[in-house]
């Protein structure tokens, strides 16, 4: 997206920067990184640095950064349609509904074919009930849902409506299932994995997640932070 050197006077302006969120990083230590970058090379005090949808950080793929002014379109960007890919694990569940917590439960999975797994996908396309996992960001009473979650307390989760408009499955690596999903603003892919294993009669987790689009942004035109910093203007030039 990005060619050419981006100026401090551009930086403050606003920009939407567009980058490939690594592995095991939070979402949040991008965007530190990123703001500290920029203030370092345009040897900016302030600068307002903020992203468009949180990546957990198992996950990886298209992460929107806007910086200056542009931060006022993240509410726009968060509420885009978004697309992502990756794997389920059928046969087995965790509490966190990914791989971030350990195995609890196993299930049987002799009983699916092929059929009823594309059976099973289809009743997940268009508007859904969906309840986000215990181990989210979201708030209840003020505090975090993982909070209560990593303190072992029961908590209460409202489902919510979703809509999922394409959902593709590739059952070659069974019981790893390939998926593609384009779904609507607040959708869990982590949920979408639980509750495809229970409508399964069995068990599924999230093994692996790439978020490859948000609206017209695709990740194919994203960075990573060494392109980024090629970027930067050097200290001394300013």
């Amino acid at each position: 997206m990005h060619n050419k050197e981006i100026t401090p006077e551009e930086f403050k302006t606003g920009q939407v920067l567009l980058f490939d969120k690594p592995l095991n990083w939070t979402s949040f230590q991008l965007v530190n990184k990123v703001r500290w970058l920029i203030r370092k090379s345009c040897n900016i005090k302030k600068i307002k640095v903020g992203h468009a949808g949180t990546l957990d950080p198992l996950a990886t793929g298209l992460l929107i950064i806007c910086t200056g002014k542009f931060t006022k379109t993240i509410p726009e960007l968060q509420g885009q349609v978004k697309e992502y890919t990756g794997t389920f694990t059928l046969g087995a569940t965790t509490p966190s509904f990914d791989l971030e917590t350990e195995i609890e439960q196993e299930f049987p999975t002799d009983h699916i074919t092929e059929e009823l797994l594309q059976k099973t996908s289809k009743k997940f396309i268009g508007e859904i009930e969906q309840t986000p996992p215990v181990f989210s960001a979201l708030k209840k009473d003020g505090k975090r849902l993982y909070e209560y979650a990593r303190e072992g307390k029961e908590v209460e989760v409202k489902s919510r409506k979703v809509e999922i408009s394409e959902f593709e499955i590739d059952s070659e690596n069974f019981p790893k299932i390939y998926f593609r999903v384009v779904c609507s603003k607040g959708t869990y892919i982590r949920s979408l994995a639980h509750e495809f294993g229970q409508a399964l009669n069995s068990g599924a987790h999230l093994s692996e997640l790439r978020r490859t689009a948000i609206g017209d942004y695709s990740v194919e035109k994203a960075m990573n932070l060494e392109s980024f910093q090629k970027l930067l203007p050097s200290p001394e030039n300013n």
